[in-house]
């Protein structure tokens, strides 16, 4: 068996690992490359991904840097099987489309300026018929039904506790009479967080490619940034002043909402209006509702009893640019979670324009800004900030919550390669950049005598 690594490496973007026997092909995750524009642009090469038989596709969940190239195999022809959870595929078909939009968008922009110095048209990605041809091709997994997926090939779906529907995976490969068990972890959440599940542990396997996007630090506890963000929510609220909390449309969304249904339903924050300004965050709300069976078992509790809808009927989504525009008018208390999450654009950016200047507005960071953006001018403490050519000045309060993040930190990740180390399997870390697979490396050495490999874009490696 070969596997065959065509993005991860390195970097936590384009996961796609292929699986090679003599008598099957099977590719785990077809992500899109972002960032930088020279990784982007690896988007636009092959990559190896076209090449021989292909006879599955397997995903461990329905993020873009696992799921942005599966357009590109039904628009080069690819008619097999795309095996996931169904939360997995609803969400990814999301994404996938809202993806699709961006990007369109950024061609035309693009188009316009090559238009200028003769520089032929560029073309996107694919097109939305290459997105709708994905969804005849998928069959639906639950979690821990063993498939065949291929000759010799069959995968075992687990937990993953990443994003709602996420797995890790058991592969087990027989060939020429050898059966070898490859586990793919996927992203990995971190163990104790509320509305998911904790990741499933295994307890053997031949080989695991495994992720280490925080592989050399842990993050905030969540408990502690809970109650530093309900202080700081409490305060807005007795002023009467409005919050802004720069979102990320699937996963982040959905936790800080049943964080505050649950302070509402125990009482430590009075309810108040939350206004859910993102097209794509209401839409991955609403796949999170549909799949509550897959919620941990208090967030279960609470659908039971009632207490979370009840709770729920202080957010009103926005759908609309006109609901997004009528929110100037609303006087708070209130909270306005917009998108993006980075602050880099959409519709966070027209809530600061109009709200910086009040020194009653809070503004809660509950992600990564990327250098650059105005969400990093404002945690680096700007006075001013420059949006649509004009300086804004910056008197509200700026707090920054860690804790929120939906991937495992390093001491999770441990623990989870904890479970499966004694079985000694061959170690192959992906997904997190070099300093972060190398801290995870020297960790798994000293504390497990288990060697790690860290293989490059378009590496392979025989199992």
């Amino acid at each position: 068996m070969k596997i065959f690594f065509h993005g991860a490496t390195g970097n936590v973007t384009g996961s796609a690992y292929h699986v090679l026997t003599k008598d099957a092909s099977v590719l785990v995750d077809c992500g899109l490359f972002q960032g930088k524009k020279a990784e982007r642009e690896l988007n636009w090469r092959n990559g190896g991904l076209e090449g021989g038989r292909l006879d599955a596709v397997v995903l461990t969940h329905g993020h873009l840097d696992h799921v942005g190239r599966l357009p590109l195999l039904t628009k080069r022809g690819y008619e097999g099987p795309i095996y996931s959870t169904r939360a997995t595929f609803d969400l990814a078909r999301l994404i996938l489309l809202d993806a699709l939009a961006l990007q369109t968008s950024d061609v035309e922009r693009q188009n316009r300026k090559r238009g200028q110095t003769s520089l032929p048209p560029l073309e996107p990605l694919y097109d939305e018929d290459d997105v709708r041809a994905l969804k005849p091709l998928v069959r639906d997994v639950a979690y821990g039904q063993v498939i065949n997926v291929a000759p010799g090939i069959t995968v075992r779906f687990v937990d993953a506790g990443h994003v709602i529907g996420s797995a890790s995976i058991e592969m087990t490969v027989e060939e020429e009479g050898r059966k070898k068990v490859v586990i793919f972890s996927g992203d990995l959440g971190p163990r104790g967080a509320p509305l998911l599940n904790d990741p499933f542990p295994f307890e053997h396997a031949d080989a695991v490619i495994m992720e280490t996007t925080y592989g050399n630090r842990d993050h905030r506890s969540l408990r502690e940034t809970a109650i530093e963000g309900r202080d700081i929510i409490a305060k807005a609220i007795e002023a009467k002043a409005k919050i802004l909390v720069p979102i990320f449309a699937v996963g982040r969304t959905q936790l800080l909402l049943y964080l505050l249904a649950g302070a509402f339903s125990r009482g430590t924050l009075t309810p108040f209006p939350i206004y859910l300004d993102s097209p794509m965050a209401i839409e991955a709300t609403k796949v999170y509702g549909k799949h509550h069976q897959l919620w941990d078992e208090e967030a279960q509790e609470m659908i039971r009893s009632g207490e979370l809808q009840l709770h729920f009927k202080s957010t009103h989504p926005c759908p609309t640019p006109e609901e997004s525009r009528a929110l100037n008018d609303v006087s708070g208390p209130c909270m306005v979670m917009a998108g993006n999450g980075s602050c880099s654009g959409g519709r966070i950016i027209h809530h600061l324009r109009h709200n910086l200047k009040d020194p009653e507005t809070a503004v809660l960071v509950s992600g990564f800004q990327s250098p650059g953006t105005i969400g990093r001018q404002l945690v680096d403490g700007a006075e001013t900030v420059s949006i649509f050519g004009k300086a804004e000045p910056v008197r509200a309060s700026v707090h920054t919550m860690g804790g929120f993040s939906s991937h495992a930190g390093q001491s999770d990740l441990l623990t989870w390669f904890g479970t499966i180390a004694p079985s000694k399997p061959r170690l192959i870390l992906t997904h997190g950049d070099n300093k972060a697979r190398s801290a995870f490396s020297g960790l798994v050495e000293s504390k497990y005598n288990v060697r790690a490999h860290c293989p490059e874009l378009g590496d392979v490696i025989e199992i």
